[in-house]
Formats: structure tokens, C-alpha cells, sequence
């Protein structure tokens, strides 16, 4: 019987050695696998999901024709920080209004307000409209900023918000653990 597995591995083995040299690696994108299925995607660094987070969701095309789905510019500023040998040709944000995808780069973003951020302690929003940010400062508070100035916020949030994550997580951990 040892026999007889040592050959046939041997056999799969030599099958997956010949695929790869004639086709390449073949990359399996979660993502667009559970896209195409109808599944609900979730952030490839927190697990949160897009049907639940689709007011602050981003993908984000790179020039390498790959793509970064995260639920939130916290998620989106570790992506890039994480590829810089790639440089993002296009990134959509979820409007927090309608949720749907718009051009990060054009939206108007609000930064802090009394709203709690998503995977960040001071949140940073987008909007497609200059009059949707601006009613949304009149009620909750916050200031008016580009996309530039949201990642940056993002990259000087990052370490504070590190550690509220894992404060959340360790909590939630000690609940389910009791």
C-alpha cells in the first residue's frame, strides 16, 4: 500500500509542477470569486463585510491590474502602505449617504464629526456632493477635506487606532471566552 501512495503522490507532484511551469501561478481572488458567486465580500484585513460597511467601502485598482477591497480608508491607507511597489490607478469609496461607489480622489471627505468612524477612532467620510458634506458637518460636526488630507489623517491615526482595535478585539475575545 506504501507503495502504491508514494507513487501516486509522486504522480500529483510531477502533475502540479507540470501546470505550473506551463501555465504560471494561478491566483484565486476571494473577492471576485464570492462576487461572482452573489457572496457577500468581506476587508481582506479586518473581516468586516461589504454588505454592512457599503458607506465606507473602498476598492482600490492598482496599475498591475490587481485590486484591494477594504471596508474603510484605515483598511485603505494600510493596503497602500503594505504595496508600494504598486501605484493605485483608481480608488472608489462607498458615498455615506447612498453607498455607492464613487471616485475617492473627486469626493468631498469629512473628517472627526460625532459620528463613530469605521476601524478608526476619527472618522473620515466621503461624499459624492459638496452640499451632502456640508449637511452632514452642520449635524455631526467635522471638517471639510480632500482625499489627501483623509489618507494622511489615516496614516497619523494609524497607531491609535491600532490599539483600539485590538483593545475591541481582546474584549470581545474575553466575552465570548466567559
Amino acid at each position: 500500500m506504501k507503495a502504491i501512495t508514494s507513487g501516486w503522490m509522486k504522480g500529483c507532484i510531477f502533475l502540479m509542477i507540470f501546470a505550473f511551469g506551463v501555465t504560471g501561478p494561478v491566483v484565486f481572488d476571494a473577492a471576485k470569486a464570492s462576487a461572482a458567486q452573489g457572496q457577500d465580500i468581506s476587508c481582506r484585513y479586518c473581516g468586516m463585510m461589504k454588505a454592512k460597511f457599503g458607506y465606507s467601502w473602498m476598492v482600490i485598482d492598482y496599475n498591475d491590474g490587481t485590486q484591494s477591497e477594504v471596508c474603510s480608508i484605515h483598511c485603505a491607507a494600510l493596503d497602500m502602505a503594505l504595496n508600494t511597489g504598486k501605484t493605485p490607478k483608481a480608488i472608489a469609496v462607498g458615498d455615506y449617504n447612498t453607498q455607492e461607489p464613487i471616485d475617492a480622489e473627486k469626493a468631498y471627505w469629512v473628517i472627526g464629526g460625532n459620528k463613530p468612524g469605521v476601524m478608526t477612532a476619527r472618522a473620515k467620510w466621503a461624499f459624492a456632493g459638496k452640499e451632502a458634506a456640508d449637511k452632514f458637518i452642520n449635524e455631526h460636526g467635522g471638517e471639510l477635506a480632500t482625499f489627501d488630507d483623509a489618507v494622511k489623517a489615516s496614516f497619523e491615526d494609524m497607531y491609535q487606532d491600532t490599539l483600539m482595535i485590538r483593545k475591541k478585539k481582546a474584549a470581545m475575545q474575553k466575552k465570548m471566552g466567559s
